[in-house]
């Protein structure tokens, strides 16, 4: 089997990478720097020239907040960006892996949502990724659509936005103040075995849109103080809400995703976020010196 992973600079993109590889896969990891997919003859050129059987695309325009600013990108890259890559896909006969987000829901529901539930994305970023769904779709009919939240994963302290983890770590270490807030929840997700379960997917389930969201929903205040204690470390972590933290974007308050599509089909469970963050924090020095010796 031959697979094109795309994003492979970001954290889901390198576990995507090494899970792949560990199954026997040959995988051509390719970055951000190595291929504009907003460029259609450059993706359908790559795709040709190495045949894949699978395309996995992890990247994306993941400025929640800019993309206010400049949804005419978020829109090149998380739409315009996924039907180049579909139709590429299909043009050479590969399934296609295409990531989505929590943010196509507006967050009024007060349960997890399921893939059945009807998108209502809050910000330019969540309509823009909403239409890269519907683009992988329409032009890749071996397709697979999963939606995931807050994803975190060990090479996510290299990358430049980091993760919340590594934000939570920094401040604590550093000895500086945080405020988070206690009134928006969310099903974080641990990249590790996110890309277990999505290579799973490709290997035993249909082609469809699955929700793989973390094994628990949590505020971000939470969050804050589970990666804390994780790591033995004090902090001064305030709680805050959604009227005292306003940002550009609006973002749903209510985001957890049910797992129920993918467990029915005998998938392992996702662990629980406490297992997630021991995991992610014995990983890191591990993966900390992978990167830094191909360096």
């Amino acid at each position: 089997m031959r697979a094109v992973v795309l994003g492979a600079g970001g954290q889901l993109g390198f576990e995507l990478t090494a899970e792949l590889r560990k199954r026997g896969v040959h995988v051509l990891a390719v970055t951000r720097r190595q291929l504009d997919i907003t460029e259609p003859s450059a993706v359908e050129a790559l795709f040709h020239r190495h045949q894949p059987d699978w395309v996995l695309n992890a990247a994306a325009y993941n400025l929640v907040d800019k993309a206010e600013r400049e949804p005419e990108l978020a829109y090149r890259v998380n739409a315009l960006g996924v039907r180049n890559i579909a139709v590429a896909a299909s043009g050479v006969g590969a399934t296609l892996v295409h990531y989505s987000t929590d943010h196509v829901f507006d967050g009024e529901k007060q349960t997890p949502y399921e893939e059945e539930d009807l998108p209502s994305p809050p910000s330019a970023y969540g309509i823009s990724k909403l239409a890269g769904e519907y683009y992988a779709h329409a032009y890749c009919d071996k397709r697979f659509v999963i939606r995931v939240a807050g994803v975190f994963g060990p090479a996510g302290q290299f990358t430049n936005r980091s993760n919340f983890p590594e934000l939570v770590l920094r401040k604590a270490r550093a000895k500086e103040p945080l405020r988070v807030v206690e009134d928006f929840f969310a099903t974080p997700t641990y990249a590790v075995p996110l890309a277990a379960r999505s290579v799973d997917l490709l290997e035993k389930a249909p082609f469809g849109l699955y929700h793989l969201g973390g094994g628990e929903t949590v505020s971000w205040y939470q969050y804050a103080l589970k990666i804390l204690e994780a790591a033995q470390l004090e902090a001064d972590i305030q709680p805050t809400n959604h009227r005292e933290y306003v940002t550009p974007a609006r973002r749903p308050r209510h985001s957890s995703l049910s797992n129920k599509k993918i467990e029915e089909l005998g998938l392992p469970p996702m662990p629980t976020l406490d297992e997630a963050l021991a995991d992610y924090l014995h990983r890191r020095d591990t993966v900390r010196s992978a990167i830094e010796t191909k360096a």
